[in-house]
C-alpha cells in the first residue's frame, strides 16, 4: 500500500489563550495510509484543530506529527508539504466567488509550477470525475450546494495527495446531498488509495468509516484507543452505543436513518 497516506501523532498539545484553553492534551493517533478514520465528539473536544495541525496550519505547542515520512516540526516549506500531501474539505466549500469551477479546482496547482495546459486538463478530467463537467465554467453562486462541495473536492483531488482531511464536509447540506457528497468523497478516495480523516458530528456518516475514534477534552478516549490496539474497527453494539451518544447530546441533532457501508 501507497506509505505516502501514513499519519502518526504523538503526545501532541495544543492551548489558545495564552493557555486558558486547552484544545489538544497529549493526542495519540496512528492511521495507517488508506485508512477510513471518523473523529467524533462535542464541541470543542479538539477534532478540527487536530485537522488543522496535521495539514499544517496551525503548529502544536508539544509533540510530534508525521505525516507520510515528513515530520513537520521539521519542514521548511509548509505550503509545498500542503500542496503534495494534503487535500481538504471544509463545511463551507470555500471556492473563490469570483472563478469557476475550472479555475478553482486548478488552484492548489500552482504551489506545484504545473504548467498551464496540464491545469486544466487535470482540472476538466477532476470536475468529470465527481459529476461536474457540464458545470465547469459556472461560478460558485451559480451552483447548488452539494454541486460546490463535489467542485471542493475535485479540487482537494488536485495535487493527487496521500491524505484527504475532511472537516463537517455534509454540514451545511439537507440529507440527501449530504449523502451523496459522502459516497462520493469515499468512492474517489478508496479508487486512489488515499487516506480520509473525517469530523463529523452526524452518527450515521461516522458509521461509514473503516474506525470510529472517539475524541474528549482533547484526547482519544480510553475506550477507542484500546480498540485500536486490539486491531479492531467496529466493536459489537458500536452502532447502538454511538447512536445513543449522539441521542443524548442536544447539540447532535437525530438524522434519517442513511443506509450505512457494511
Amino acid at each position: 500500500m501507497n506509505e505516502a497516506g501514513t499519519i502518526d501523532v504523538t503526545g501532541v498539545g495544543k492551548s489558545y489563550e495564552e493557555g486558558r484553553i486547552r484544545a489538544l492534551d497529549g493526542m495519540d493517533l496512528h492511521v495507517a495510509a488508506g485508512e477510513y478514520v471518523a473523529l467524533v465528539g462535542p464541541s470543542g473536544c479538539g477534532k478540527s484543530t487536530l485537522l488543522h495541525l496535521i495539514a499544517a496550519l496551525d503548529r502544536p505547542d508539544e509533540g510530534s506529527i508525521v505525516v507520510a515520512g515528513h515530520d513537520l516540526a521539521h519542514e521548511s516549506d509548509l505550503s509545498h508539504y500542503r500542496a503534495r500531501h494534503i487535500g481538504m474539505v471544509f463545511q463551507l466549500h470555500n471556492l473563490l466567488p469570483t472563478l469557476t469551477a475550472v479555475e478553482n479546482v486548478q488552484m492548489p496547482m500552482f504551489e506545484l509550477g504545473i504548467r498551464s495546459s496540464e491545469r486544466e486538463r487535470r482540472a476538466r478530467r477532476l470536475l468529470g470525475l465527481v459529476g461536474m463537467a457540464e458545470r465547469e465554467r459556472n461560478q460558485p453562486t451559480q451552483l447548488s450546494g452539494g454541486e460546490r462541495q463535489r467542485v471542493a473536492i475535485a479540487r482537494a483531488l488536485a495535487n493527487e495527495p496521500g491524505v484527504i482531511l475532511a472537516d463537517e464536509p455534509t454540514g451545511s447540506l439537507d440529507s440527501t446531498s449530504g449523502l451523496q457528497v459522502m459516497e462520493l468523497l469515499e468512492s474517489v478516495c478508496r479508487e486512489r488509495g488515499a487516506t480520509l480523516v473525517l469530523v463529523t458530528h452526524a452518527p450515521d456518516l461516522a458509521l461509514r468509516a473503516d474506525r470510529i475514534v472517539r475524541m474528549l477534552d482533547g484526547r482519544v478516549l480510553p475506550d477507542a484507543r484500546e480498540r485500536e490496539a486490539a486491531g479492531f474497527r467496529r466493536a459489537p453494539g458500536e452502532e447502538r452505543r454511538l447512536r445513543a451518544l449522539f441521542s443524548r447530546a442536544p447539540e447532535y441533532p437525530r438524522l434519517p436513518d442513511f443506509p450505512c457501508a457494511p
